[in-house]
């Protein structure tokens, strides 16, 4: 806590002692009451509505496109890097996403966009 050391850290440094003095000196630790030490919790940051479609318009070129695609489509950056023509399906809306998380390359894998 002096060091300003995050929580997990802590936490896993308390951990590493007690296993090491309980596993492996055999050690039983008595009257040491230990706190653990608590994480904090960060509310996210979310951009509105308005602040969304004007960072959308401001790009332009490839790179707008990917953006809206990665926002519209709730695609991952590498999802969106990785698209082809050919995955893209202007009739039905539709976006086949290929190589995503977990390697799921399947129709159901596909994002519909809007």
């Amino acid at each position: 806590m002096n060091r300003g050391v995050g929580a997990v850290s802590q936490n896993q440094a308390l951990n590493a002692l007690v296993f090491l003095y309980k596993e492996v000196l055999k050690v039983e630790l008595e009257g040491i009451h230990a706190l653990r030490a608590k994480q904090t919790t960060r509310l996210p940051v979310v951009l509105t509505v308005a602040e969304v479609g004007e960072l959308l318009r401001a790009v332009q070129g490839e790179a707008g496109l990917v953006c809206k695609l990665l926002y519209g489509c709730g695609l991952r950056l590498a999802e969106g890097l990785r698209l082809r023509i050919k995955d893209v399906d202007m009739g039905g809306g539709k976006v086949e996403v290929r190589r995503g998380k977990g390697d799921k390359d399947c129709p159901a894998s596909s994002a519909t966009c809007q």
